[in-house]
C-alpha cells in the first residue's frame, strides 16, 4: 500500500568564519592562493635582483654631459687672470669669452647600463664606446697626462695663432719634442729647447738639424747652441749609434718645428681640465687683449674647437653638450667649429651659432654679428 510520499530535506548549518571543512571546495581555494602568494613573491624577488645587477653592472660606455663654461678673460678659481700677457701692450676688453667643457666618465670609473641608456636618450647628453675615448690598456695616470699634454699644446698653438693673426712676428725654428731617456742627450737637452746652432752652423727647421747631424759618425761629439726659457745655452752631446742603421749617428731626441716670439703668455687654467678643444677660445683672448678693437664689445660669447699655428680650427666632441654649457651660463654667442655643423641637425638653441674654419673668420664672425647692418652676413651652420 502506498503511503503519501515523502520528501526527507535536510538543513546544512554554516560554520563560523575562519572554520574549516573537510571535504567541501574551501581548502583548494586556500591552498591556490597560497600558490599564487608564493609565486608572486618569487618573482618579486627575482625582479628585484634582476634590476639590482642591471643597474651595478658596468657596461662599456662613458657618458658625456655638459659641464663649466669658463670665462678666460676673466680670474681662475685662484683668483690670478686666466690669460696673463707680458712683453707686449695689451688693451681693455669687455664680455665674457668662455672656454666650454663637457663632464666625461673618467677613465677609471664604471657606466652602468640605465645610466648609458638615459644618456642616450635624453637631450644634451650622450652615450659613446669606451674604446672610441680611452685606449684599451691605458691607466688613468697616463690618460691625464695625456690630455693635459693636449691642453699645452693647444695653448702654446693658440699663442702663435693669435699672435700671427694680430700681424705680430712669430719665426719658425726647430725645437725638442721629445728626448729619449736612454739616449746621449737625456738631461742634457729639454723638451721646448729651440735650436740655434749645430756646430755653429745656423739652423733654421728640423731637417737642417738632421742633416748636421747626420755629418757625424756615432762617437762624434756634436755641439749645439739652444734657446731655454730665452736663453742661450751651449750644450755638447755625444752621438750614438742608431738601432735602425749602426752607422747612423742620432742625438736620442725628436726634433720638430717650434716658433720664437717676444710676448710671454701664460694661461691660468685648472689641472683638472685637460685637452685641445679650447685652443679657439685661448687664441681669441689673446687676440682680444693684444689689438686695440674690442673684439666682444660687452657680449657673452663662447665657443670650442682645437687649433693649430696656422688658425686652422678643427672639430671637437660633444659640441651639443659644450652647447648647453654655455647656454647655463648666459653665453649669447657660441662658435662652432666647421666640421661640427652637422652634429647640430635638430638642436633647439636660442644661442647665435657663428661658424668658422679659422680663426680670422672667426674674429670677422664677431665682428659681423656686432653689427645690425652686417649681421645677415654672419656665416652659420
Amino acid at each position: 500500500m502506498g503511503g503519501p510520499a515523502v520528501t526527507q530535506t535536510s538543513t546544512q548549518t554554516p560554520l563560523p568564519a575562519g572554520a574549516e571543512q573537510s571535504g567541501g571546495g574551501t581548502p583548494r581555494r586556500r591552498l591556490n592562493l597560497t600558490r599564487q602568494t608564493w609565486l608572486a613573491l618569487t618573482s618579486a624577488i627575482w625582479f628585484v635582483a634582476l634590476a639590482l645587477l642591471i643597474a651595478v653592472v658596468p657596461v662599456p660606455y662613458v657618458v658625456y654631459s655638459k659641464g663649466r663654461a669658463y670665462d678666460v678673460l676673466g680670474n681662475g678659481s685662484d683668483g690670478r687672470p686666466m690669460i696673463v700677457v707680458d712683453g707686449i701692450q695689451t688693451y681693455p676688453t669687455s664680455g665674457q669669452l668662455r672656454m666650454t667643457t663637457v663632464s666625461v666618465t673618467r677613465a677609471d670609473a664604471a657606466t652602468s647600463l640605465p645610466e648609458a641608456v638615459l644618456a642616450y636618450w635624453l637631450p644634451r647628453r650622450d652615450a659613446l664606446p669606451r674604446d672610441s675615448v680611452y685606449e684599451r690598456g691605458k691607466s688613468t695616470e697616463q690618460v691625464r697626462s695625456e690630455e693635459r699634454q693636449m691642453m699645452d699644446t693647444s695653448q702654446q698653438d693658440a699663442v702663435v695663432a693669435a699672435l700671427r693673426a694680430a700681424n705680430q712676428p712669430v719665426t719658425e725654428m726647430p725645437v725638442v719634442s721629445s728626448v729619449t731617456v736612454s739616449g746621449p742627450a737625456n738631461e742634457r737637452l729639454q723638451p721646448g729647447d729651440l735650436f740655434l746652432s749645430v756646430d755653429g752652423t745656423a739652423v733654421n727647421n728640423p731637417e737642417e738639424v738632421r742633416r748636421m747631424v747626420q755629418r757625424h759618425t756615432p762617437g762624434d761629439v756634436v755641439k749645439l747652441l739652444v734657446l731655454r726659457n730665452r736663453v742661450e745655452t751651449r750644450v755638447d752631446v755625444i752621438t750614438t749609434p742608431s738601432r735602425r742603421d749602426p752607422k747612423n749617428p742620432v742625438l736620442g731626441v725628436e726634433v720638430a718645428t717650434g716658433y720664437r716670439y717676444a710676448p710671454m703668455v701664460n694661461f691660468g687654467v685648472s689641472s683638472d681640465i685637460g685637452g685641445p678643444s679650447a685652443g679657439l677660445v685661448f687664441a681669441l683672448g689673446l687676440y682680444d687683449r693684444i689689438t686695440p678693437t674690442d673684439l666682444l664689445a660687452g657680449r657673452s660669447v663662447a665657443g670650442t674647437g682645437t687649433i693649430n699655428p696656422s688658425g686652422a680650427i678643427g672639430a671637437i666632441g660633444g659640441i651639443q653638450e659644450k652647447i648647453a654649457g654655455a647656454e647655463e651660463a648666459g653665453a649669447q654667442i657660441f662658435i662652432v667649429p666647421g666640421a661640427n655643423c652637422r652634429d647640430l641637425a635638430g638642436l633647439d638653441t636660442d644661442l647665435n651659432l657663428i661658424r668658422a674654419n679659422t680663426l680670422n673668420e672667426a674674429i670677422d664672425g664677431l665682428r659681423l654679428a656686432g653689427n645690425p647692418a652686417t649681421a645677415a652676413q654672419v656665416p652659420r651652420c
